[in-house]
């Protein structure tokens, strides 16, 4: 039965064969938001390009700490470059070592980046991330909200994805797109999140939000709307065939 849930959800946002077609996205974003002060790392307006692997965690961000610099994250290492590669600041180690870093009270630019490649790509690869090696799915049952029933998944990620948290739940409308991802801020005070997604389009058949507001969980699982963590615009998507 869940199976057939699944196999539905990836075939409502463009299908795994399509999915596997791809070996990157490029994409523009815009972000902000509470976290970002909270981490002595505040956020500013600039559209910046991000190239995200789709089979692999690896991620760059364009610019970086300046128009000729860029981020480069990978699960085991993130560096910020200069553009021809240059290495400028990086730093190495296990993921659980690398996390844990950013538990700090303020993160440095290596610790934001860090953040920036791992949430991002979990985004961009949700929902293919249901049939990736070693995640772990169950189902959760349903939530009511925004006058809707979305039906829920729960994914326990293995040691080797970078993520939020290992134990994160994605909630589907009727129509099997995703409205919302909740997880576990372990960093930055440590705080439940509820991410709500909207405003979707399709680009190269594949579907997926361009707008994403993290807030905090309140008590009742609602998202409390004066406690917006995080906000991100997607815009200029477009896929890479595999070569």
């Amino acid at each position: 039965m869940i199976q057939e849930f699944i196999n539905k959800i990836l075939e409502i946002h463009g299908g795994l064969d399509t999915w596997k077609r791809y070996s990157k996205v490029n994409v523009t974003i815009v972000s902000g938001g509470k976290l970002f002060g909270m981490i002595n790392q505040p956020q500013d307006a600039t559209p910046r390009n991000l190239e995200i692997s789709l089979h692999e965690q690896r991620l760059a961000m364009t610019p970086y700490g300046g128009p000729d610099k860029r981020t480069n994250f990978s699960g085991n290492r993130i560096a910020i470059e200069k553009l021809d590669g240059t290495v400028l600041s990086e730093r190495k180690g296990k993921i659980e070592d690398l996390h844990t870093h950013m538990k700090a009270d303020g993160w440095d630019a290596l610790d934001r980046a860090y953040f920036n490649g791992y949430a991002n790509w979990t985004y961009m690869v949700t929902p293919f991330l249901l049939v990736l090696p070693g995640v772990e799915v169950k189902e959760i049952g349903t939530r009511s909200q925004n006058g809707e029933i979305w039906m829920g998944l729960r994914l326990v990620f293995p040691e080797n994805i970078s993520t939020h948290s290992r134990i994160q739940d994605f909630y589907f409308g009727e129509d099997y797109l995703l409205r919302r991802h909740d997880y576990l801020i372990d960093v930055a005070g440590e705080f439940e999140a509820t991410q709500l997604v909207f405003d979707y389009t399709e680009v190269d058949g594949i579907k997926l939000p361009t707008k994403r507001r993290a807030y905090k969980k309140q008590a009742d699982g609602l998202p409390s709307i004066d406690d917006l963590m995080v906000f991100i615009d997607y815009s200029n998507i477009h896929f890479q065939v595999r070569q």
